[in-house]
């Protein structure tokens, strides 16, 4: 029985470490969390009503994934990108993404890319509610889904790790300015091209997706960089 317990006692812990985690991946894409700000365990477990302990572990899952990073005896600073980090993700990322677009558009059936058309037209609908992390989720598992048809499981992880170490922080500005309403609907646009088996058209939207994407990161960059009271006195 105590074997049992400690088991559920183990499930219970690693469930609010992903609770927790989650609450802290929804700062940083409000913009609650800013870059290069340095955040105790104790301090954001008090807002959280939780104990330092999951905070911890939940901060050192995002430090895996290159969200934040450890500072000794101090606690978490949240990773800036600099304009070459972006740069580079998105070379990465056309290198990839854009020939397997292409292959996917000549070798996936009507029926697998119709069965993406609701998570293409979710990113829409979130995007017009203003709710960033149902944007970004949507985006994710769309973006995912289609990659996934190449039937390539390491090109796919591959993906997954540069989309989570170059995801778009502190979004709630660009949201409410209608920044996102434009690449949302680049989505659904995509899929229609690749559904008429337009392998080329559908590289090109592509590559126009991504720089659409890493001028809103410039975007956000720009804004982060005003002084508090410029951003304010809009």
């Amino acid at each position: 029985m105590s074997g049992l317990k400690s088991r559920k006692l183990l499930s219970v812990q690693e469930h609010l470490r992903d609770r927790v985690a989650n609450a802290l991946r929804a700062a940083l894409i409000s913009g609650d969390l800013q870059p290069g700000v340095i955040y105790s365990a104790p301090t954001l477990a008090a807002e959280y009503g939780v104990s330092a302990t999951p905070v911890r572990e939940a901060m050192l899952d995002l430090a895996r994934e290159g969200l934040v990073e450890a500072v000794r005896n101090k606690g978490f600073r949240v990773t800036e990108l600099s304009d070459r980090d972006l740069d580079e993700y998105t070379e990465i990322r056309s290198l990839i993404e854009i020939p397997t677009i292409g292959h996917v558009t000549r070798s996936a059936s009507r029926e697998q890319l119709e069965a993406l058309r609701p998570m293409a037209e979710e990113i829409v609908a979130a995007a017009d509610r203003g709710d960033l992390i149902a944007y970004l989720e949507s985006d994710h598992s769309f973006h995912l889904g289609l990659l996934a048809l190449a039937g390539n499981a390491r090109l796919l992880e591959t993906v997954a790790d540069l989309r989570k170490r170059s995801r778009l922080y502190g979004l709630a500005d660009l949201s409410q300015e209608g920044a996102l309403a434009g690449s949302a609907r680049e989505h659904t646009a995509l899929l229609d091209i690749m559904i008429a088996g337009d392998a080329e058209g559908a590289e090109e939207h592509m590559r126009h997706h991504l720089a659409h994407v890493r001028t809103l990161w410039a975007a956000r960059k720009r804004e982060a960089e005003r002084p508090a009271r410029m951003r304010g006195s809009r």
